[in-house]
């Protein structure tokens, strides 16, 4: 029989069998009916055809492929992070694996689902096995989506089976046969001898190198799809490493918002501390600069070079209709640079020194009420003459205005760096919002511009119908679903390995290294 501490018991076993509080089924409900409405549009597009989405000539990718790179990117925050932070042994990496690993996989499924929902014709799935030839990108795509999809739950279950063979010998008395079996079938038989430590080991090292260039080739195949092409914006170099980039940085904004609502959630600070978010924050912050570096390099090109084809879709993102998603992601990711350094650079205020007006609780709420304001004056034309965005009639004003909000959004950001600084988990979480907000933006900014724009038709215009939003919306509500059942049946946080975490330091605690001996002349 294996055994746990009654601490690791209390904290990530009992939760699992705790009756549902009224939160749960709440969350849960509200999740399924918005998984509901989506599966009831999903069955009206199939009988009505994609007529009923906002596609057409020239727009044949739409929402529906926004959503399936996103997912696919943040899929990137379990596997690739996961794998290079166990190949390169950092130890703090293992109160966050299991919900890095949770995440890869229901991205994956999600972002999966997505290519079917475009499809239309589901009937003809079969065709791309069938009729597909190597030489299609298309069939990389599937071909490498399905290794790691298939890669990925061999990842998330490989590490599982010490913890539920943990689970299957602490039962508490009075758990549903259901349970029992379930823990029983899927622990495959562990009892932690010698020889099953050994091959687990030896497997989940062997996964963890082989995921890496897996994980890797989805992103760079999914750019290459739009890179081979000849559509404006899209046929670059650049596409590969600039997906992965943009996967591995939405990847850890998801991770520290998944691990921060559960380490909320389950009380499990003491294990999900900030050592966790201060050495992924490095990472983060090095991701948010590449970011910037390949966002500059990508657009430098076409604006230089002033090419028929490809300008007229840089300008639409400058300053014409795609100017509010473009800025606005350029926006978040700011935001999210300032959150993330500039308050580690402000020195600690001393306790006799006179509060600093400007980092004042009244100071950021008039300089939020300000900004409330002049954004309302931007999109609200009804105020002044000034339609959305930097696209005016009136130049001046609509200058001006920008420039307000635009000071106004700094110092409001000066206003709570200190707060940010003595708060860096929820810093760090406010940031991450940013982040995937900004990357699902990105999406847009490199899908929707482009198949507006093409080379040999006249230029139309995309909006959203309910079909696609009520799909959208229920695709992330299934996502949320999916782990509100997933740690309510198997523990957040890696048993064995926090286990075997804290024996290593307790070791390495014991161990004295002796100086070496000063050589005499």
């Amino acid at each position: 029989m294996l055994r746990v501490s009654p601490e690791l018991k209390q904290k990530l076993i009992d939760p699992l069998f705790t009756p549902l509080d009224r939160n749960f089924k709440l969350s849960a409900g509200v999740l399924l009916a918005l998984i509901g409405w989506g599966a009831v549009m999903y069955i009206r597009q199939v009988f009505l055809g994609l007529g009923v989405t906002g596609m057409g000539r020239p727009v044949y990718w739409s929402l529906y492929i926004v959503d399936f790179v996103f997912f696919i990117g943040i899929s990137h925050a379990g596997t690739l992070i996961s794998a290079i932070l166990r190949v390169t042994g950092a130890e703090w990496r293992r109160p966050i694996t299991r919900v890095a690993e949770a995440i890869t996989t229901f991205a994956l499924i999600v972002g999966s689902l997505q290519i079917l929902i475009d499809m239309g014709r589901i009937d003809r799935l079969p065709f791309t096995f069938i009729f597909g030839r190597l030489q299609s990108p298309i069939m990389w795509d599937i071909i490498s989506v399905t290794l790691y999809l298939l890669g990925s739950v061999t990842y998330l279950y490989l590490p599982l089976m010490p913890d539920l063979a943990i689970i299957r010998d602490n039962l508490p008395p009075g758990v549903p046969e259901w349970r029992r079996k379930l823990y029983e079938i899927l622990s495959l038989g562990w009892r932690g001898t010698r020889e099953q430590w050994v091959r687990l080991e030896k497997a989940i090292a062997t996964m963890a190198v082989i995921i890496i260039p897996i994980a890797v080739s989805v992103h760079s195949i999914i750019s290459w799809i739009l890179a081979t092409t000849l559509q404006p914006g899209w046929h670059s170099t650049i596409f590969g490493p600039y997906f992965v980039i943009g996967a591995i940085f939405s990847g850890i904004g998801a991770l520290f918002i998944a691990m921060t609502v559960i380490r909320k959630l389950l009380g499990l600070e003491k294990y999900i501390a900030e050592k966790q978010y201060r050495n992924l924050g490095f990472i983060f912050i090095t991701m948010n600069a590449v970011w910037f570096y390949f966002t500059f390099a990508e657009n430098l090109g076409i604006a230089t070079g002033q090419q028929t084809y490809e300008m007229p879709i840089l300008a639409t993102k400058l300053w014409g209709e795609f100017a509010p998603s473009f800025w606005l992601m350029v926006a978040c990711m700011a935001v999210a640079f300032w959150i993330l350094v500039v308050p580690q650079l402000l020195p600690k205020p001393k306790p006799a020194m006179k509060p600093i007006p400007i980092f004042s609780r009244r100071f950021a709420t008039a300089t939020a009420g300000a900004m409330t304001l002049f954004a309302a004056l931007l999109v609200v034309s009804n105020f002044v003459s000034v339609p959305v965005a930097a696209i005016s009639g009136e130049p001046i004003a609509s200058t001006i205005l920008w420039t307000l909000l635009i000071v106004n959004a700094i110092l409001f950001l000066l206003s709570v760096s200190q707060w940010l600084k003595a708060h860096p988990v929820s810093a760090t979480v406010i940031a991450s919002v940013f982040v995937v907000v900004g990357m699902w933006l990105e999406r847009w900014n490199i899908i929707i511009p482009t198949v507006t724009h093409p080379m040999l038709v006249r230029y139309a215009a995309y909006t959203p119908t309910l079909t696609e939003i009520s799909i959208a919306v229920a695709s992330f509500a299934g996502f949320t679903f999916m782990f509100l059942v997933f740690f309510k049946l198997f523990p957040a946080i890696s048993i064995w390995e926090l286990v075997e975490g804290q024996v290593l330091e307790e070791a390495q605690a014991k161990v004295t290294i002796a100086h070496p001996e000063i050589s005499g002349d």
